[in-house]
């Protein structure tokens, strides 16, 4: 299969490399020309636990070099999808499918202003990395992905990609209805990432103190409130999940903690920001979400 990765960031990189190495064809696409130009030279260098590994890949920061592809996998910010929309579209054309692992809510709909519904994936994974310097990366915590199609007719596709996924060695599952796993994956997002990017913390060090735990708590349950409101099914305890989450990525720092290190633009608008959006329509209170996403817009203003 013909792989466009959208985004080659730290797990837009790391899930290049897992496919490369089953033997895929990948070419990672970037704005960041140091980081293209490592790849290129070096290959992408992976750390995990006390192992170093290096991946040899294709990279560029020009779409028009890659030519058409099976599978576009987007994974840019949330920022940037609206931006990378059309390029996806290119390079799928009238028959490729479009992946998006992204963070947050609204990425799938965005995707579909360019291309047809049921050319679109969609899903979360639990897989955790960190982008170290230009052409490394740390695998730092793994888990399952779960994908599923944006619409009912694109199954098929859907589970022959999660085929591919699992032959990678990147466990992976079908589902039909994945907004409600979007919606699982956010509850995570919002008691994780934006108290990590604050305090400057890896994810396994907010379960050290109670008074931090209890800010992740009540987030999660203002964001399961907004839910239940909207008749959003909420399986198992989203509470009990995101602290799972923490402790099996415990030496990563959050895709958003990573963006205030480097100071850029967080995906809070699509997180906490999202979560306050829905909770007023729906007149739920949600004063820890309006807090967290106040703060990191605050911090985002004075880089």
């Amino acid at each position: 299969m013909k792989i466009a990765m959208i985004g080659a960031g730290a797990m837009g990189s790391l899930f290049g490399a897992l496919l490369t190495e089953a033997g895929e064809s990948v070419t990672l696409l970037d704005i960041r020309k140091d980081h293209v130009d490592a790849i290129n030279a070096n290959g992408l260098s992976i750390e995990h636990g006390d192992r170093r590994r290096t991946v040899r890949m294709t990279a560029t920061t020009d779409p028009a070099r890659i030519g058409m592809v099976d599978l576009s996998f987007v994974f840019v910010k949330t920022t940037h999808t609206i931006d990378v929309a059309r390029t996806a579209a290119t390079l799928s054309g009238s028959a490729g499918r479009v992946l998006t692992l992204q963070n947050g809510m609204g990425n799938g709909d965005v995707l579909t202003e360019r291309i047809e519904p049921s050319r679109i994936i969609a899903g979360t994974t639990s897989h955790g990395a960190t982008f170290l310097r230009p052409g490394a990366v740390r695998h730092a915590g793994m888990g399952e992905t779960v994908i599923g199609p944006w619409s009912e007719s694109g199954i098929h596709g859907a589970e022959e990609t999660a085929a591919r996924f699992n032959r990678a060695g990147i466990t992976t599952r079908t589902v039909a209805d994945i907004r409600t796993i979007l919606w699982a994956k956010l509850f995570v997002n919002v008691g994780i990432n934006a108290i990590t990017a604050l305090t400057r913390i890896n994810n396994g060090q907010l379960l050290d103190l109670e008074q931090t735990r209890r800010i992740s708590r009540e987030a999660v349950e203002e964001a399961m409130a907004v839910a239940h409101a909207m008749g959003i099914t909420i399986h198992e305890d989203p509470v009990e999940k995101m602290f799972q989450a923490a402790t099996a990525t415990a030496p990563n720092r959050s895709s958003m903690g990573q963006d205030v290190d480097y100071q850029r633009l967080t995906e809070i608008h699509a997180i906490n920001g999202f979560i306050v959006r829905m909770a007023q329509q729906a007149g739920v209170s949600v004063p820890v979400n309006r807090t967290l996403t106040a703060l990191i817009e605050t911090l985002e203003a004075h880089y």
